[in-house]
């Protein structure tokens, strides 16, 4: 992991800063499951209620504002990568507000509930990046060896 190339926030980047794509890889592991908490929530609201009871679930509105506060915080700390992870948890952002507006239609039109698949492949390209950012330690002797 290469050392923080600027102490934009002080004593945060010293403790945080090493450790931040940890951090965004667990927020990002929470948010999928919240995802999938969500999406059994609004298949039994849409039982119960119709479509007038569907809403958000907390954890995952409260995990994508932390992964986007993370994910900005990265682009201070790690400036490429938190570039590409920042674009990458905005498009998963952007995905979630349009997939959870789906969910509202597919209920008002009692149609079956789809999973919210552009959200799912947009959480699972974050998590292949920020994974590979994480885990690069490993393969950072061959990948030096080749390149």
């Amino acid at each position: 992991m290469a050392e923080p190339l600027v102490n934009l926030f002080g004593p945060v980047d010293t403790f945080l800063g090493p450790y931040i794509e940890y951090v965004l890889l667990a927020l990002l592991v929470v948010n999928i499951g919240a995802r999938a908490l969500e999406y059994e929530r609004i298949k039994s609201q849409v039982a119960d209620g119709g479509a007038d009871a569907v809403s958000r679930h907390p954890l995952r509105v409260g995990t994508n504002f932390l992964l986007l506060a993370g994910s900005f915080y990265y682009l201070t700390v790690h400036h490429h990568g938190g570039m590409v992870f920042s674009i990458l948890v905005l498009g998963l952002f952007l995905t979630d507000l349009f997939e959870f507006e789906s969910r509202k239609v597919e209920a008002r039109r009692e149609i079956d509930i789809e999973r919210p698949k552009g959200a799912i492949a947009a959480s699972l390209l974050a998590l292949m990046y920020i994974g590979y950012q994480t885990v690069f330690f490993i393969i950072e002797p061959v990948w030096s060896s080749v390149v």
